[in-house]
């Protein structure tokens, strides 16, 4: 069945985007090297890149207070930008299963430090999601989940209200964009440390909004992972 369907839609480089063998998994032996993967050091709250080998925060979080834990990410955002926007707005869901296994293997250390319950995907809204077709967050973290052997829930987040592009906002709109976005309608005390996981981190707005209901409801820690990290996106 799988040699049949790659026959019907063969698989291609999540980068070039050109069809691609079996045998590449995601990712064509040109594009690979323009990976560019977050390396030490990065900060030690957000994961973001830091210039400085000195400093264990980013200018950001040096000046802004976060209510998750810690996170990591993957990529610098550079690098896989025009990808990331193919796999949201251009029904590339396949690429969730690529980006997935290598948020898995070159993360797995960082997960089994943080020793997570759950991993909770970033939901889109119910709307949203039915015009695209997936939650690409979602796609991520059932990857990461099935490689890792981590539980995912995605029934406990949900998005209740339309929000703008968070890219078209600064700091303070994207603050008063999420205000009362999420809800999480059931007891979740039965998870003590989770992780959530989404595609881009920018400033934490995000993480933070749903961070903070978590907490609420009794989570003790909660950590992020995302697939890219940049500033000025």
């Amino acid at each position: 069945m799988k040699r049949l369907l790659d026959l019907l839609f063969p698989p291609r480089c999540v980068l070039c985007d050109e069809v691609i063998s079996p045998e590449e998994k995601g990712c064509c032996e040109e594009c690979r090297p323009k990976l560019k993967y977050i390396s030490e050091p990065w900060c030690l709250k957000c994961g973001a890149p830091v210039v400085n080998s000195e400093d264990s925060y980013c200018p950001s979080c040096m000046v802004r207070k976060h209510l998750f834990t810690a996170g990591r990410a993957l990529y610098e955002y550079s690098s896989v930008r025009t990808s990331i926007y193919r796999f949201k707005y251009s029904g590339r869901a396949e690429y969730g299963e690529f980006y997935g296994r290598e948020m898995a293997e070159k993360l797995k250390e960082q997960l089994k430090k943080w020793k997570p319950d759950g991993l909770i995907p970033i939901p889109l809204h119910a709307a949203k999601e039915r015009l695209r077709g997936y939650n690409q967050a979602e796609k991520l973290a059932r990857a990461i989940g099935r490689y890792c052997d981590i539980p995912v829930f995605d029934r406990i987040v949900f998005r209740r209200q339309k929000t703008r592009p968070m890219k078209e906002l600064n700091v303070k709109e994207r603050q008063n964009n999420l205000k009362k976005a999420f809800i999480i309608p059931q007891d979740v005390v039965k998870l003590k440390r989770v992780v959530l996981v989404d595609d881009i981190y920018t400033t934490g707005t995000t993480m933070d909004s749903v961070a903070g209901l978590l907490l609420e409801k009794g989570v003790l820690e909660v950590y992020t992972l995302t697939l890219a990290i940049g500033t000025g996106i």
